[in-house]
């Protein structure tokens, strides 16, 4: 059978709430084999998240929170692919902030729901602090966990801005991914790679 393997990009564009907006550079990630791949998060470009799909089947589209970077292109990737859009439902707000209430996504994620593609299986996990509905994606059999903006090289995501938590993001991390192995491989929505171990000697 073959191994699934996780493919990336980067893509740049803007990020926008409370009424600023910024440049960001964002991480594309795709988890897969030669047929088929979910794509985690839908950043900026249509075409770039395609580049990295190369011709496999979507079997969904994985938002790890609804911030504008992150799902700003969901809808258009989903016209395109054929493939749902999943979302945890307490991202609500967030969601709306970019595409109204005329547009939904198609399923709600869920604390411990596995999602399966190419052999291998994506755990989710609730890690709200970010934003309400953040989740991480951890994939045991490639040995990393695809963490959005709630950890990064460094630490913690942010929490100055709207639906954000400081205390609450802090005891996801401390809960929920510091319960995984030290070698886990921490692929962020933004800027390089980690490890748990690192950040857990740096938190």
């Amino acid at each position: 059978m073959q191994q699934a393997k996780v493919g990336h990009g980067v893509v740049s564009g803007t990020f926008s709430l409370d009424g600023q907006t910024f440049d960001v550079d964002n991480n594309i990630w795709v988890v897969g084999d030669d047929a088929e791949c979910v794509v985690i998060d839908a950043p900026h470009d249509v075409d770039a998240i395609l580049a990295v799909v190369a011709g496999r089947t979507v079997r969904a589209i994985v938002c790890t929170h609804a911030h504008d970077d992150h799902v700003r292109v969901a809808p258009a990737l989903r016209e395109l692919t054929g493939a749902p859009i999943l979302l945890h439902p307490d991202d609500r707000p967030l969601w709306e902030l970019t595409h109204g209430p005329a547009v939904a996504w198609d399923a709600d994620l869920a604390d411990g729901q596995k999602i399966e593609v190419g052999g291998t299986a994506l755990t989710v996990l609730h890690t709200p602090g970010h934003a309400p509905g953040a989740v991480c994606l951890y994939a045991p059999d490639l040995g990393c966990v695809f963490t959005g903006d709630t950890l990064f090289q460094g630490g913690p995501g942010a929490t100055g801005r709207s639906y954000s938590d400081a205390g609450v993001i802090v005891d996801s991390i401390r809960t929920k991914l510091f319960a995984l192995p030290g070698d886990t491989v921490v692929h962020t929505g933004h800027g390089d790679d980690t490890t748990i171990a690192a950040e857990q000697a740096s938190l």
